[in-house]
């Protein structure tokens, strides 16, 4: 109480350095591991394929792509056309063939899935145009060996396997799962002609 102000103060406390400290750890014979231990060989022993199921399967990347850039895509182009790409396009008046080269400044190849052709076959005499268009001699046909006819799934798949196609279509879920798919273009109808998305600018595509 009689000492001078000076000395009264607080002086700083100095932080000492924590050498080789180590992360805590649990000990391997804690009840708590033991407890996740025997809850993964039940796991197991309930469904002795899981183990093999959990095994992630990553795709190999195609030798054509370099990032996003496709080097497969080149003129002749090859189009593959969605049940509903073929219906806007009756609707807009557009010739298939003759729009896609004015959208790509180049021979384009058109082609039809088996499942596509199923489709149109399926919605009955309100589509018969459309119908008619598809079995176009000028379109190739593109066999499908698959069980079922949803056209989505085999488009998807196609253009995995082979990334030298453009999808054409409408539909915002196809165009969803396609976007997934690095360097597929995909070709949609806006303001009466075709135009695309993710194409090379090398290639001359237009703009949006």
């Amino acid at each position: 109480e009689g000492r001078p102000l000076h000395l009264c103060k607080m002086g700083k406390a100095k932080k000492t350095r924590k050498f080789a400290e180590v992360k805590r750890m649990l000990n391997p014979k804690d009840d708590r591991i033991k407890a996740l231990r025997g809850e993964q060989q039940k796991k197991k022993a309930v469904n002795p394929d899981q183990a093999e199921a959990e095994v992630r399967h990553l795709d190999v990347a195609p030798s054509s792509m370099f990032f996003s850039y496709n080097s497969q895509l080149g003129p002749p182009y090859h189009v593959i056309l969605d049940t509903n790409f073929i219906n806007f396009s009756i609707q807009n008046k557009l010739d298939p063939i003759k729009a896609s080269m004015d959208c790509l400044f180049a021979k384009c190849t058109i082609y039809i899935t088996d499942c596509v052709m199923a489709e149109l076959e399926k919605l009955g005499q309100k589509y018969r145009v459309a119908l008619r268009i598809a079995k176009d001699p000028r379109f190739e046909r593109l066999p499908c060996t698959h069980k079922g006819v949803y056209a989505d799934d085999c488009i998807v798949e196609r253009c995995q396997q082979a990334r030298c196609y453009i999808i054409a279509t409408c539909d915002r879920d196809l165009k969803r799962r396609i976007r997934k798919v690095p360097g597929v273009p995909i070709m949609y109808i806006t303001q009466r002609k075709y135009s695309v998305e993710r194409m090379p600018d090398a290639f001359g595509a237009p703009r949006q």
